[in-house]
């Protein structure tokens, strides 16, 4: 009997073990990768969900930068009469938002990812680190769709109103500062997600201190119009190179150094850590405190 289960045990295999000890920066990518049918469901359920039941669908990938736009060019650029470096005022505030707006629903959405999933995580299994992932990749779609906004807009400038965009080498660094947003937004709510287990006023915290974080980060206005004594604070900023990155490839017009670029990728790799350590550490017991 002892030799018969030997045997049927030597010919057992695994393709999936849980284990109760898993190490604090392990990001679950290889069982990610397992489970990429399942990113793949949820991506698609992201967009389903969030437009069922509405007339215009998917059209509000367009629609809700343009009007975001056209009320910036009224209010800041016209009314305030806030610097936008040279460029034309529609240009310069679409870049922003389209990047900001990136960030911070990887960030918004992510930051609640335990409270709004936990009737599902305590159900089955699967690598917690495929929701938080689910949510920044929805968002790539959605970011790919309204850079295809921006780059039809570039055209029309170029093309119609005679404005010459010196589009440059920076460029070539617009992938790394999209990897960068994604790490920041993704590290930063997961970080905060695993919190909110505990502490249910971070989610109202996060809802309108993505809001206020905006004016610290120019979106509105470039950084070499920001005063003198704020224009450090905002420069420390991680988010600042990432913006006038993407303005000075894109258009044309920004203040940003590879040291400064460099400060940007070292912070996103510092909270994505945090982010993990923190995440890993809650996700074994979050269920017994949502």
């Amino acid at each position: 009997m002892a030799q018969s289960q030997q045997a049927v045990s030597a010919k057992e295999s695994w393709d999936l073990r849980i284990r109760p000890q898993q190490p604090l920066f392990n990001l679950h990518l290889k069982d990610a990768w397992h489970y990429r049918d399942l990113l793949i469901l949820l991506v698609r359920r992201d967009f389903v969900s969030f437009y069922k039941q509405t007339v215009l669908g998917p059209l509000w990938f367009f629609l809700q930068p343009l009007l975001t736009t056209v009320m910036y060019v009224f209010i800041f650029g016209r009314l305030a009469g806030l610097s936008t470096d040279g460029l034309p005022q529609p240009l310069f505030y679409m870049t922003g938002i389209v990047a900001w707006n990136y960030f911070a629903e990887c960030l918004t959405k992510t930051s609640t990812v335990f409270k709004d999933n936990a009737a599902i995580f305590g159900k089955v299994y699967f690598p917690r680190i495929i929701m938080p992932l689910s949510i920044v990749v929805s968002n790539l779609v959605r970011f790919g769709v309204q850079m295809l906004l921006l780059t039809l807009l570039i055209a029309y400038y170029s093309f119609f109103k005679g404005y010459s965009l010196q589009i440059n080498a920076y460029l070539l660094l617009f992938p790394l500062m999209v990897l960068l947003m994604a790490i920041l937004g993704l590290g930063s709510g997961m970080l905060i997600s695993a919190m909110t287990t505990k502490y249910r006023d971070l989610a109202f915290l996060v809802t309108f201190g993505v809001q206020l974080f905006m004016y610290a980060t120019p979106v509105i206005y470039p950084l070499s119009s920001a005063p003198k004594a704020a224009a450090a604070i905002i420069a420390a900023n991680p988010l600042t190179p990432i913006m006038e990155g993407l303005r000075l490839g894109l258009l044309g017009r920004g203040d940003m150094t590879f040291s400064s670029l460099l400060y940007a990728l070292t912070i996103s790799i510092a909270v994505l850590l945090v982010g993990v350590v923190v995440f890993n550490r809650v996700e074994k017991t979050f269920i017994d405190s949502v």
